[in-house]
C-alpha cells in the first residue's frame, strides 16, 4: 500500500530564520463508494509534489479498485484550491458526473475514478507548513512555491544514499537536479557519470553499462570499463531509464541490487560502490502495465521519487530564470528589455527550462535580429522583426554583417549566427577554465552532458 500524502510530506525543513508559511488550507478526501469505502486522505501544502492517485504502490493515494489505472489522476493544493488532473487514465476522471482533464475544486464535489467515488471536503484549518526560503538548490534555480516545496525533500535526499527516481517533462532540468543531489551530498568528491539510455545502439548498451573485455565482440580491441565502474565511489545517473531495452533490465536490476557488474566477455564479477539516480520523461507505471518495464526494477529504482514541475506551473520562475540566464550568458552590463520579459512571461514554454535558456541565448546573440522569435520557433504577435539595429550584439557585429550580406533565408541566417555564438561561447568557457569541461559546464549553468553535446555539435559545424 502506498504512503499517504501526510506521511510523504514529512521530509524536514531547511533551517532558516522566520520562514514563510504556506497556505493553511487542507482538503479531506473521503472514499464514499468503491472497494476502499471509508478510507480518508488529507491533502495540504506540505506535500513536496503532486499526490498521485491510482492502484500502483508508488502512488501516495493507493487504491485497491481494479478499475482505476496504475496512475489515474493527481491532486495538489494550489492557491487555497485543490487541483485535480487526469493522467491519461483508461476510464477517465469525473467531477459531479462531468469528464475532466484538469479542474480546480473548492470542496463539496464528488470525484469518480472507476468504481471509486471521493467526496471532497475542505477542512476549516490545515496545518501551516514552513516553506524553504531557498531560491536555488545547487545548480537548480527556482523561487516559486512549487520549487520551494521540493527543496526540503531534495536536501534530505542529497544527504542519503538511496536510489532516487526523477520524473518530469523533457527540458525541465532533471539532469541538473541529479547533479545537484550529487554535489550537495557526501559523494561530491567522487565522479558524476551520466548514462543516456537513448545515446547508444541497442547492441552496444550492455557494453556501455557494464564494460567489456578485449575480444568480447568484433571491434573490442581493448578492455573498457562501463559506467558503473566509472562511477565507483560516486553517482551514476541513468537518464531516460524508461527507454532501456527490456532485455537489459534484469542485468541492471542485478547490478543495482548486488552492487557488482560483469563485463561483456568477462568471467568475474566486479564490486562497485555507486549511488544510482534515474530520470525519465515517461510514466513508468504505464510502461510497467504495458510490459515494457519490469516492476521489480521500477520498485528498486523508486525508493524515493521527485517529480519536477513543468516551467508553466512554476509561478514567477520564468522571470527569475530569464534574468539568471541573461546574466550568465553575458548580459550583465545591460538589463533584460522589459518588452522581452513581458513576452517571456506570457509564453507557455512547452520545452521548459531548456527552451527558455535557448531563447535567452538567441536574443543575446542576435539582438534585434531575434525579433519576434521566442521559445523554440514560436512566433510573437507584436509586429515584424527589425533588422536595422543590432547594437545589442556587442562584439559580434562583424559576423552578423557577413551573414546578413549573404541574403540567406531568415531561418538559415539565424542558425548560422546561433552556431557561431555557441562556438565562441564554448571556446571562451573552456579557455576561462583551462580546458576543464566540468568547471566550464558548471560556470555555464548546464549539465556536463549537455555541454559535451554542444561542444561536439559546434565542432562539427
Amino acid at each position: 500500500m502506498g504512503r499517504r500524502p501526510t506521511e510523504f510530506a514529512d521530509t524536514g525543513t531547511h533551517l532558516i530564520a522566520r520562514p514563510k508559511l504556506a497556505s493553511s488550507v487542507s482538503f479531506l478526501l473521503l472514499v464514499a463508494e468503491g472497494p476502499d469505502k471509508g478510507r480518508k486522505f488529507v491533502l495540504d501544502s506540505s506535500s513536496p509534489s503532486r499526490s498521485l492517485t491510482g492502484k500502483s504502490a508508488s502512488c501516495q493515494i493507493c487504491l485497491t479498485d481494479p478499475s482505476v489505472s496504475r496512475r489515474h489522476a493527481a491532486f495538489d493544493v494550489v492557491d487555497r484550491r485543490l487541483r485535480l488532473t487526469d493522467l491519461g487514465s483508461s476510464n477517465g476522471t469525473f467531477v459531479n458526473g462531468i469528464s475532466i482533464v484538469e479542474v480546480y475544486l473548492d470542496g463539496g464535489e464528488f470525484v469518480r475514478m472507476g468504481q471509486t467515488v471521493f467526496h471532497v471536503q475542505q477542512e476549516e484549518k490545515g496545518k501551516e507548513v514552513a516553506l524553504s526560503q531557498r531560491r536555488t538548490f545547487g545548480r537548480v534555480v527556482g523561487g516559486s512555491e512549487e520549487m520551494r516545496r521540493l527543496y526540503p525533500l531534495c536536501e534530505r535526499l542529497a544527504g542519503s544514499d538511496v536510489p532516487v527516481l526523477i520524473e518530469g517533462e523533457t527540458g525541465c532540468g532533471k539532469e541538473v537536479l541529479a547533479e545537484s543531489l550529487h554535489e550537495m551530498g557526501p559523494r561530491a568528491n567522487g565522479p558524476f557519470i551520466v548514462f543516456d539510455c537513448m545515446s547508444a545502439p541497442p547492441t552496444l548498451l550492455e557494453s556501455a553499462l557494464f564494460g567489456h573485455e578485449k575480444g568480447a565482440f568484433t571491434g573490442a580491441t581493448s578492455s573498457r570499463a562501463g559506467v558503473f565502474e566509472q562511477a565507483h565511489r560516486g553517482t551514476l545517473l541513468i537518464d531516460e531509464i524508461g527507454d532501456l531495452d527490456i532485455s537489459l533490465q534484469p542485468k541492471l536490476l542485478r547490478a543495482v541490487q548486488r552492487m557488482e557488474v560483469q563485463r561483456v566477455g568477462g568471467s568475474k564479477p566486479i564490486k562497485v560502490d555507486v549511488r544510482v539516480l534515474s530520470a525519465t520523461r515517461r510514466n513508468l507505471d504505464e510502461e510497467v502495465a504495458a510490459g515494457r518495464f519490469r516492476d521489480d526494477l521500477f520498485f528498486r529504482l523508486n525508493v524515493a521519487r521527485i517529480e519536477l514541475p513543468p516551467l508553466r506551473q512554476r509561478r514567477g520562475d520564468v522571470a527569475l530564470l530569464a534574468r539568471h540566464f541573461w546574466d550568465m550568458l553575458g548580459g550583465k552590463e545591460r538589463p533584460i528589455p522589459q518588452s522581452l520579459m513581458e513576452r517571456l512571461e506570457a509564453y507557455s514554454w512547452p520545452g521548459n527550462v531548456r527552451e527558455l535558456y535557448n531563447t535567452i541565448a538567441r536574443h543575446l546573440a542576435l539582438g534585434e535580429l531575434a525579433g519576434e522569435m521566442i521559445g523554440d520557433g514560436a512566433r510573437l504577435t507584436d509586429g515584424p522583426a527589425s533588422v536595422g539595429d543590432s547594437n545589442e550584439l556587442r562584439g559580434h557585429e562583424d559576423y552578423i554583417d557577413e551573414v546578413v550580406a549573404q541574403r540567406l533565408p531568415l531561418p538559415e541566417a539565424r542558425q548560422q549566427v546561433m552556431d557561431e555564438f555557441e562556438r565562441r561561447y564554448i571556446d571562451a568557457a573552456l579557455m576561462a577554465h583551462g580546458g576543464n569541461v566540468t568547471k566550464a559546464a558548471a560556470a555555464s549553468g548546464v549539465g556536463r552532458r549537455y555541454f559535451h553535446l554542444l561542444r561536439a555539435r559546434v565542432t562539427k559545424t
